[in-house]
């Protein structure tokens, strides 16, 4: 008896640890570089002033940077202008992450990559995210 209950708290934890992934972003999509982090940080910064298109308009609430001193995220916005939709990004070391975006000004609909589309769209959207906005920051890392 105590080995059946044994064996089932062990699926329990085996089937329900996929859904407490640990972290504050655990499932952006990440990809590494070959630079610094302020290497990265200048390429936003030049990439976004070379297309102003990808930078938020008259916006507060979402601004570029570390919330604190404390913080281990540098948190990145863009704004795909044509879709009306806001992409939250961090650098972190020589990472950039893709985690979420949403409709709007004001992040409506939020929602994860890697968590809340459907396999499809999840596909669609870290393909336009790196063909609009990753490879380009690649060409300002050189």
């Amino acid at each position: 008896m105590k080995k059946m209950f044994y064996l089932l708290i062990a699926s329990f934890f085996v089937f329900t640890s996929c859904n407490f992934a640990p972290g504050s972003y655990p499932s952006a999509e990440i990809y590494e570089f070959e630079v610094s982090e302020d290497v990265l940080i200048y390429a936003v910064e030049n990439f976004k002033k070379e297309n102003p298109e990808y930078n938020l308009p008259n916006q507060e609430r979402f601004k570029d940077g570390r919330r604190n001193k404390k913080d281990h995220w540098y948190h990145v916005w863009f704004y795909y202008s044509k879709d009306n939709e806001i992409v939250k990004c961090w650098i972190r070391g020589n990472k950039v992450a893709f985690i979420g975006l949403g409709d709007g000004l004001n992040l409506d609909n939020y929602m994860e990559v890697n968590n809340d589309f459907t396999r499809k769209e999840n596909k669609v959207q870290i393909e336009k995210f790196e063909k609009l906005i990753l490879n380009r920051i690649k060409e300002y890392t050189h």
